[in-house]
């Protein structure tokens, strides 16, 4: 999304004029500051129903840690539907949307990071290397680092959210943290290892973006132009979005979910006085003990649900975005 103009979103927020978020030929306008808030309170009425699917996710890709796959371990998730029955039947109904208000600042700030930092790095890329401002290349640099610098200024929240969505009241699934609500998870986690424990599975985060970016940019560009080339659908339409986001979920999905997997873990897991985790030293370390243990499946748990994530988030954000738009011109115009 271009921070001076109203755009339309077709997956999570980024801009480019060949990414997921196309630009709208209009006259009305809005100024940085307004248009991230819009992206921002588009992205957080999404994650309100796409959240779920982020518990159930977490939930399997924490079931299991560690464990061989011939081992006796008792799966208590099945599958991604039978989680959420499992979940809601367990836990009661508000269990399934764990950690909705962490969630709601990570949007905020991710949303705000990429919007406020993709054009200054694109401009400053430009500027560099020559090149024209809507080279492929350039707009998945500058949205993965857009992405990457999101993510490190969020993954407080993240860690949190993600630590929420894990405990349950009924089975324990990886370590639990019992939080009383976000602010009290903060304070608890500063109290207990300071700023370092706030930052704990940065790196893995910021790696998990960074790759989901790229995939997310390339594969989009490349699916929306193959989808034009064989219906002869119209470059602005919505349908077109739509239909390059879905497909282009599956890339990311299937790139991202070995690190996001990763990231989970490394969020979770528990640490002691000097912030030593209890299962990984680092991010490689997670790697090499997940691949050895698990094999590359362990990798790919919650990938269904993290499409079914994907996939809703993207398309309801799109239409939350234009909605928001809509009414802050309808009131200051």
């Amino acid at each position: 999304m271009e921070s001076s103009n109203v755009s339309t979103v077709s997956t999570e927020i980024s801009q480019t004029n060949d990414s997921p978020i196309k630009k709208t030929a209009t006259k009305d306008t809005i100024g940085p500051l307004p248009g991230i808030l819009i992206g921002g309170a588009a992205a957080c009425a999404a994650v309100t129903f796409s959240n779920p699917w982020e518990v159930v996710k977490t939930r399997l890709q924490l079931q299991g840690e560690l464990a061989r796959n011939n081992s006796n371990y008792v799966k208590p998730y099945k599958n991604v539907l039978q989680a959420v029955y499992y979940i809601i039947r367990h836990e009661g109904l508000f269990s399934i949307n764990k950690g909705l208000a962490p969630a709601y600042v990570y949007q905020i700030v991710m949303n705000g990071s990429r919007l406020g930092l993709y054009d200054p790095i694109r401009n400053s890329l430009v500027s560099t290397f020559g090149t024209s401002n809507t080279s492929l290349p350039i707009s998945i640099v500058s949205g993965g680092l857009s992405g990457i610098i999101g993510a490190f200024l969020g993954s407080p929240f993240n860690l949190v959210k993600t630590r929420m969505q894990a405990f349950s009241t009924h089975m324990a699934i990886g370590h639990q943290h019992a939080y009383k609500n976000t602010f009290s998870a903060l304070n608890q986690i500063w109290k207990s290892n300071g700023l370092k424990g706030l930052f704990t599975g940065v790196n893995a985060a910021m790696l998990r973006t960074g790759v989901g970016s790229a995939t997310q940019l390339s594969s989009y560009f490349y699916i929306k132009r193959w989808i034009i080339q064989k219906t002869g659908m119209n470059d602005n339409d919505i349908l077109l979005h739509c239909l390059a986001s879905l497909i282009s979920g599956l890339c990311v999905c299937t790139t991202m979910n070995p690190f996001d997997v990763i990231s989970t873990r490394m969020f979770n897991q528990k640490k002691d006085i000097n912030g030593k985790g209890s299962l990984y030293n680092n991010t490689f370390d997670c790697f090499i003990k997940t691949i050895k243990i698990e094999g590359i499946r362990g990798f790919y748990k919650g990938y269904v649900a993290h499409y079914f994530r994907i996939g809703p988030h993207t398309i309801l954000t799109l239409v939350f975005l234009e909605q928001f738009r809509g009414l802050y011109i309808k009131y200051t115009r």
